[in-house]
């Protein structure tokens, strides 16, 4: 009796593994010219990114990258997707990025960068997302209230 009920059980859940959807597969997303496509974003930054293979050109809003970002911490910033995936000077990239600060335009680029990886090679996505390069960053300055100097911000309390 128990074994033809375990029996039964089996079967139901075979059914129901059956039933659940397969992870969903990622396709290649180039357009004719073969570049990859990916906006990134953080703060209000930002970034519009096309990649493509090459030999490791990158252009921002019209000028070298090292020019553009000058601090070291934010150019590391921007080669953190491809030291990650091997793929250091395998690609080119053109972007243009408006909004926010030098540190959020970096972060913006590096998001950016990182959707267009995924685009052009499918298989990089679970290192990339492994890693949170993939996820929206999604802190922006809190806006201002009413009867306060700042966000949070009061001013200054006297008891006399």
């Amino acid at each position: 009796m128990a074994e033809a009920r375990t029996l039964a059980d089996l079967s139901k859940a075979t059914a129901v593994a059956a039933a659940t959807p397969a992870a969903p597969v990622h396709e290649r997303k180039v357009d004719k010219f073969g570049r990859a496509y990916a906006t990134g974003k953080r703060k209000n930054a930002i970034a519009r990114v096309w990649l493509k293979p090459g030999a490791g050109k990158f252009i921002v809003n019209g000028k070298e990258s090292n020019d553009y970002f000058a601090r070291p911490v934010l150019r590391m910033l921007l080669q953190q997707p491809f030291s990650l995936t091997n793929r250091v000077g395998q690609f080119d990239i053109y972007a243009t990025v408006t909004g926010g600060g030098l540190s959020g335009q970096a972060g913006a680029l590096r998001h950016g960068i990182s959707k267009a990886l995924t685009y052009f090679e499918p298989d990089l996505r679970p290192a990339l997302k492994a890693q949170g390069f993939l996820t929206r960053d999604p802190r922006v300055v809190e806006r201002k209230k009413y009867g306060k100097p700042k966000a949070r911000r009061s001013f200054q309390f006297s008891k006399r």
